[in-house]
């Protein structure tokens, strides 16, 4: 039977705003684009208009010099110097919440997020122990990462402050199923998993719009990885659970991603990553029919040339899919002379 090529999906917005400024997605929704210092050069932060009370921004980028510029610009221009009511952090990642601190001291906003996602923020940004350092040390060690490229990422240490470097102190709680009333909008705080523990999404069925934070974006997989600080987890079952929840919205939801452009087509997006994790998964599989350490599984799934910021989330990524085929009872893993994990078809 002749295959049949998806309909690409449908964005309504040919390009991005620059830099530090901003653009309409529909009256009171701005699209805000701040740079960022890695190959993914940007994040999307979003800004609703709640009326007399101001705006709720969801998201803040980093907590650098460049993001604050950014957002000092903002403030008396795409933001026309109204108060800022709110900041909402979709997850803890650094390009989500790294300037969430900053924005709460600078405006007086109160800041939500799910407590799960705080409460890493808080930690991370703290700083290292040295329990942590010898966790951290074990758990790359395991992976049978060559001497040049575990040194290279263990010297990294702990890189999240720098991103990171205040939380803001105090939270308004937020849990799937929650009802968030911005201005005459009402939305829906969407749950989820998977890219993080506990992520929020917001979904405002009024207007058709859903801010998907990471958890699903137009044109590449959120990154699904296995941390030192859960070395047995399977967060590609959450993240699989995830996308099928979002069969539950309209099809012609227009999605706000915090990468990439807007987009419709969240179905047919949603099954497109479901099929790109089981051809991982498929493939892994395969190739441990012989033991493979997760350092060689990283090099067959990810075959350009990483740098070592790019080695912790491909590293990550592949122990995240052959956590989920030990789950599965696919594979097996035991640990060598040497200390290093292996895997093997069960």
């Amino acid at each position: 039977m002749p295959t049949t090529t998806p309909a690409p999906l449908q964005h309504p917005f040919d390009s991005a705003p620059a830099p530090g400024s901003a653009q309409a997605v529909m009256p009171g929704v701005l699209w805000i684009r701040l740079g960022l210092p890695f190959q993914l050069d940007h994040i999307n932060v979003w800004a609703v208009d709640g009326g007399v009370e101001g705006w709720t921004l969801v998201d803040s980028g980093l907590g650098d010099s460049r993001t604050r510029d950014s957002w000092e610009g903002l403030f008396q221009g795409a933001l026309g110097g109204r108060p800022i009511a709110r900041v909402i952090a979709t997850h803890f990642h650094p390009d989500h919440i790294g300037a969430a601190g900053w924005l709460v001291e600078r405006t007086g906003a109160s800041f939500a997020a799910s407590l799960t996602e705080w409460l890493f923020a808080c930690t991370l940004s703290a700083g290292s122990t040295p329990a942590m350092d010898r966790a951290v040390d074990r758990f790359y060690r395991r992976s049978g990462l060559d001497d040049d490229t575990l040194m290279a990422v263990l010297g990294r240490k702990n890189a999240y402050s720098r991103g990171v470097p205040t939380v803001p102190p105090t939270l308004t709680r937020l849990r799937a199923g929650d009802r968030l009333a911005i201005g005459e909008s009402l939305w829906r705080v969407a749950g989820g998993g998977g890219h993080t523990a506990e992520p929020v999404s917001l979904h405002d069925s009024g207007r058709g719009l859903l801010i998907s934070g990471d958890q699903i974006l137009p044109r590449i997989s959120p990154n699904i990885s296995v941390w030192p600080t859960e070395p047995d987890a399977d967060p590609l079952a959450d993240y699989l659970d995830s996308l099928a929840a979002w069969s539950a919205l309209p099809a012609d939801t227009l999605v706000l991603p915090s990468h990439g452009l807007p987009f419709r087509g969240l179905h047919q997006r949603a099954a497109e990553l479901r099929d790109h994790h089981a051809e991982r998964l498929e493939e892994i599989a395969a190739q441990c029919a012989a033991p493979h350490t997760a350092a060689m599984v990283t090099r067959t799934l990810f075959k350009r040339p990483l740098d070592t910021h790019q080695m912790v989330f491909a590293m990550g990524e592949a122990i995240a899919h052959l956590n989920h085929l030990i789950r599965r009872g696919i594979l097996t893993r035991h640990t060598g002379p040497d200390g290093v994990d292996l895997y093997q078809r069960a």
